[in-house]
């Protein structure tokens, strides 16, 4: 049974839990450059609790096509979470990736990519998502293991109706980060953090405000 109830955080939970975020998101926009060997700033992440029946009306409208890279957590922290970002900021990672002009075929549907070209694109979601969570298991020094990460590329509604199947273990409510990468929106993409409620327990506790 968890200790907390994400409704009922103080100030300082909430404050680290956001912090977590953050730190996260660097990590990954970090790891994001080194790929691309691009100088990349980041605006400050957006991180919010929001319930899960409000996140298509902040990612976007439900028919919007989106790329989705979806992985669970196990070891010290059981979870899942979700790495989602908008057509436009694929084309423009895969263009930087095969080393082409940035905004080529910028409205070219995602599903006429090569083979080439999406196992690129799987691989950068890999490897920022990685990123990611290895940030929050140095940050809170718990062993934290990702299961084989998988890429989708279909409508926000479609997208989350497999984490919707699987939310009733986790609460009503999960950490939405917003992050955008480099200028001009190179990359918006949310990362979508969904620990079970014992494991927010850990996560806090670890870090001295459980």
């Amino acid at each position: 049974m968890a200790k907390i109830s994400l409704d009922g955080l103080d100030d300082m939970q909430y404050d680290v839990l956001k912090e977590i975020g953050n730190i996260g998101a660097g990590n990954a926009m970090t790891a994001l450059s080194k790929m691309l060997n691009l100088k990349m700033d980041m605006s400050v992440p957006k991180v919010a609790l929001v319930p899960f029946t409000d996140i298509e009306t902040i990612i976007g409208p439900e028919d919007q096509t989106v790329v989705g890279i979806l992985l669970g957590m196990e070891g010290d922290i059981d979870g899942m979470m979700l790495f989602v970002f908008d057509t436009k900021s694929a084309l423009h990672l895969v263009n930087t990736l095969m080393m082409r002009d940035v905004t080529e075929n910028e409205d070219m549907d995602l599903h006429e990519l090569s083979d080439m070209e999406m196992s690129a694109l799987n691989e950068i979601g890999n490897i920022v998502s990685g990123s990611y969570l290895n940030a929050i298991s140095a940050l809170t020094n718990m062993k934290m293991i990702s299961t084989p990460p998988s890429m989708t590329i279909d409508m926000i509604g479609a997208l989350l109706s497999l984490p919707a199947t699987e939310f009733g273990k986790y609460g009503d409510k999960l950490l939405l980060i917003q992050s955008q990468f480099g200028e001009l929106d190179f990359v918006n993409g949310y990362f979508l953090l969904i620990p079970e409620l014992n494991s927010y327990d850990k996560i806090l506790t670890s870090l001295g405000v459980g």
